[in-house]
């Protein structure tokens, strides 16, 4: 039997006689395309992802024809097995739909897990980029180029190990000892190599005239993954003079005075800019990176072998790296410019990421970033938050407290004003550590952890929790957007009524980034219950874009509703 469409929507139904058992709603979700856990038929594991593409909406928003879908596939199973890229499985279709079963990365987003404008730090970030690297290294010997390396792409095992995924540019640049120029302009601006952006366009403007090396392309991505994982933001917007920070970059030849670049340790910076050569024949390659000194250093979260060696170490470190800074202003870098170009939008930083918009579609891609369905409330809900539903008090919550619903905005929403058995099932919640006026990780979620999904979950972090009522607290957040210049539908009093009976609400995000990339996704606001005290739940689903930018798009969000969240003392 087929699983049903999402709900209110124009689509069939997913494929029936699939050989698996869906087990779940949605995880994730693209353009075109949505993903959902599943199982084999009659076992609980191993639980795995299946991708669903629907052939009509992917040829009709995002020129993806069945060919493009066919190469993804093959390339993909060509790679096989490696600890380091998502495996794929297998892969269907029926008159609707394609399907490709892959290994579920339960680990969820790795960029999620890092603290925009901050970075992991040193220990972590070598880590991170030893495994890219290695990865990276894998699938060149294949004489396969990724050309889409960037942090949406970069997801977690449980244990906390990094996954390469995505193969939909994927490219072969390498076969039977012959190599391959590439031609299609493809990337993600702040990302992609500056010989595929100023290349010759004089026949198509996705083609270009001289080719490229799709596989140094590749190394040009990592380097600036690897500043990314250590600042927490990338160097520019695009490789282009238009960028002030690149050009810059380019003037000095690397020894740029941009305050990012300060941060980076000086024993890192020969790697980088050896990985940022402009001239791709100059550029570093792969043995040159693995003998680099930063490179070869001994790290006390990484083994010989490139795994973990202390995952509930590594975990607690990253963790306690994450903060909001309730009390803080919104920070003005966000620049959420929206896709609807009447909407207003807030004053940029003088130093970040201030795309021009002009260059909003100077990529293009097989892979574009289209507006996504407006899907309704769909997504599947963590098991860990889920499971608050199900605390039940062994003894009446206490009563002489002030009502949620009657706290009056202005009036800071600590947990000590809720009984000590729902602040016991909190001190629980990794997420709500990073609420803390200082970075604090709880001994009480440490001291029984044995693996990294212990202390860091899988599901997003950019959630809070809040005492107010759904209609109370709608439209605080829908106010913050406006704020922020996110466009957002008026809510009626009769909408709002219908929310607060439905116990659940779901607000669309659609809008672009400050480097003026597609940031789309939900604001899914949950009524819930905690040891029979009564909370909302407020959980920022990302469909598709930047995992730091939705990040800060949420730290933002937060400090503008800030005394509506539920936080420590």
């Amino acid at each position: 039997m087929a699983a049903p469409p999402p709900p209110n929507s124009q689509m069939a139904p997913l494929p029936g006689n699939l050989p698996f058992r869906i087990v779940s709603k949605t995880i994730g979700m693209g353009a075109y395309a949505s993903i959902r856990k599943a199982t084999p038929m009659n076992a609980p594991t191993p639980v795995i992802a299946v991708k669903f593409i629907n052939k009509e909406h992917a040829l009709k928003h995002g020129r993806l024809s069945p060919k493009h879908i066919a190469m993804e596939v093959t390339i993909h199973k060509h790679l096989g097995k490696h600890a380091h890229i998502i495996q794929c499985l297998a892969n269907g279709e029926d008159q609707h739909w394609h399907w490709i079963a892959m290994e579920l990365a339960d680990g969820g987003d790795l960029f999620d897990k890092i603290e925009a404008d901050e970075g992991v730090g040193e220990d972590i970030a070598h880590v991170y980029f030893h495994q890219l690297i290695d990865a990276l290294g894998y699938m060149h010997s294949k004489g396969i180029a990724h050309r889409d390396i960037k942090p949406e792409n970069v997801l977690l095992s449980g244990d906390g190990d990094l996954k390469i995924a995505d193969f939909g540019l994927a490219a072969l640049f390498e076969k039977d000892g012959n190599k391959k120029l590439c031609h299609t302009v493809c990337g993600s601006p702040p990302y992609i190599a500056p010989e595929i952006v100023s290349g010759r366009r004089s026949k198509r403007k996705d083609l270009l005239d001289d080719g490229y090396e799709a596989n140094i392309c590749d190394i040009w991505s990592c380097g600036v993954v690897l500043f990314v994982l250590l600042v927490g933001n990338t160097p520019w917007e695009e490789p282009t003079m238009r960028s002030d920070e690149f050009r810059e970059y380019v003037e000095t030849k690397g020894r740029t005075t941009d305050e990012l670049w300060e941060k980076i340790p000086a024993e890192l910076l020969s790697l980088l800019r050896g990985m940022l050569k402009l001239d791709p024949h100059e550029r570093m390659k792969l043995d040159e990176i693995r003998t680099h000194p930063w490179y070869t250093r001994k790290n006390p979260y990484l083994a010989s072998n490139g795994r973990l060696t202390n995952q509930v170490g590594m975990a607690t470190q990253m963790l306690s790296q994450l903060r909001i800074g309730v009390d803080r202003p919104p920070v003005q870098s966000q620049c959420s410019f929206s896709q609807d170009p009447d909407a207003m939008d807030i004053d940029s930083d003088p130093h970040r990421s201030r795309a021009n918009p002009a260059n909003i579609n100077i990529l293009s891609s097989t892979q574009p970033e289209t507006p996504i369905a407006e899907t309704p409330f769909d997504w599947e809900r963590p098991p860990r938050l889920a499971s608050y539903d199900n605390v039940s008090a062994s003894q009446p919550a206490a009563h002489n407290q002030m009502p949620a619903s009657s706290m009056p905005f202005g009036c800071p929403s600590y947990l000590s004003q809720l009984s000590p058995s729902t602040q016991d099932v909190l001190s629980q919640d990794p997420s709500m550590s990073q609420f803390y006026a200082t970075p604090t990780v709880p001994m009480t979620l440490t001291q029984m952890a044995r693996k990294f999904g212990d202390v860091m979950p899988a599901y997003s972090l950019s959630r809070f929790l809040s005492p107010l009522t759904i209609s109370l607290l709608v439209p605080l957040i829908v106010e913050a957007l406006h704020r922020l210049g996110v466009p957002v539908s008026p809510i009626s009093d009769e909408q709002l009524a219908e929310m607060n009976r439905a116990g659940k609400a779901s607000v669309r995000v659609k809008m672009a980034d400050g480097r003026r990339q597609g940031l789309n996704g939900h604001i899914v606001v949950e009524r819930t219950s905690i040891m029979g005290e009564k909370v909302t739940e407020v959980r920022f689903v990302k469909a598709s874009g930047d995992p730091l930018e939705w990040r800060r798009f949420f730290k933002n969000v937060v400090r503008c509703v800030g005394d509506a969240v539920l936080r420590p003392d």
